[in-house]
């Protein structure tokens, strides 16, 4: 039959489903076919599972198929759904940063931690009920690792900066990365003829810029032809890219180091990313007027705020 409108036939066995979470378009999840057997990259969130489980059907493969889940990182946008899914996929094991991989057995810590970024009700609307993964169905991955789905090699890297919890999958098949938030984020409606243009993203807490620097350098060091973002989507010109991401983490760095200590910190920088933001959307010729561009990064300049502020603070500066 064929695919649902939501999910999207790249090539190479490699699908990417849009998660429906906050808007069309924002968050994807990764399906990888092989031979027969089927590997998740990202999960998005409980609401997504249906539609994962959805496009399997459509391409003809059992649950039994997918032998591997492999969040990116353990954010709720990420991975909030991989414990529904998993009991789901009865022979697939979840491959986990080292770092994340109790909070996928146990999510009640990621689960209050949300909760005290966006409240109870939000977390219901958004995310659901959050399902751990039985501790015997998660490996976790180290750096350099390989898996091998049905003789296509995929290769874990530990890329921080984003998150401590955070690791990219290359596909040597397609010398593609699959990159979670590490190499930024890049929504559809602001490409214009100059191409995608990149934001990077700085969620509290563990935003690093330097580790973030160093993660970004080393994914470009394979020379990739793609990225797979999973906000949005698949991305060629990855060297180009990649200068522009580099640009916005040490303009983000001088940004915050211009940003007076203090109370009001958060929200000068909030008002600040907003600017530059606007700015830069209209430079490379965006379209949308400025109360789109507004709307459409709402979360990202808050969240982005608030873990440059963070940062800042941990370093003393």
């Amino acid at each position: 039959s064929s695919l649902p409108s939501y999910a999207q036939d790249l090539g190479d066995g490699i699908f990417a489903i849009d998660t429906g979470f906050h808007r069309p378009v924002f968050d994807a999840a990764y399906l990888m076919v092989e031979n027969g057997r089927a590997a998740f990259i990202d999960s998005g969130t409980n609401f997504a599972v249906p539609r994962l489980l959805a496009t399997l059907e459509a391409l003809g493969l059992a649950r039994e198929a997918v032998e591997y889940v492999i969040p990116t990182h353990v954010h709720l946008d990420h991975a909030g759904g991989v414990g529904l899914l998993m009991q789901n996929l009865p022979a697939a094991t979840a491959i986990v940063h080292p770092r994340g991989a109790r909070h996928m057995i146990d999510p009640s810590a990621l689960v209050a931690g949300a909760t005290a970024v966006y409240g109870e009700e939000e977390m219901a609307r958004s995310y659901g009920s959050i399902v751990g993964v039985p501790a015997q169905r998660v490996r976790e991955s180290a750096d350099g690792m390989s898996i091998d789905l049905a003789g296509r090699l995929l290769r874990l890297l530990d890329t921080p900066g984003h998150a401590r919890h955070h690791h990219c999958i290359w596909d040597s098949r397609t010398r593609g990365f699959f990159t979670g938030d590490t190499f930024g984020v890049s929504y559809r409606e602001f490409d214009t003829a100059r191409g995608p243009w990149m934001l990077l993203s700085s969620t509290p807490v563990q935003f690093d810029p330097p580790a973030l620097r160093a993660s970004v350098q080393r994914l470009l060091e394979r020379q990739p032809r793609w990225v797979h973002l999973t906000h949005y989507g698949r991305l060629g010109n990855v060297a180009g890219l990649g200068q522009q991401l580099l640009r916005a983490i040490d303009g983000m760095v001088e940004l915050g180091r211009a940003t007076p200590r203090g109370a009001e910190r958060e929200p000068r920088l909030a008002q600040a990313l907003q600017r530059q933001y606007q700015h830069e959307a209209r430079a490379h010729g965006c379209a949308l007027g400025a109360a789109a561009v507004a709307q459409a990064l709402d979360m990202d300049i808050r969240l982005n705020a608030q873990g440059l502020a963070i940062w800042l603070e941990r370093q003393g500066l």
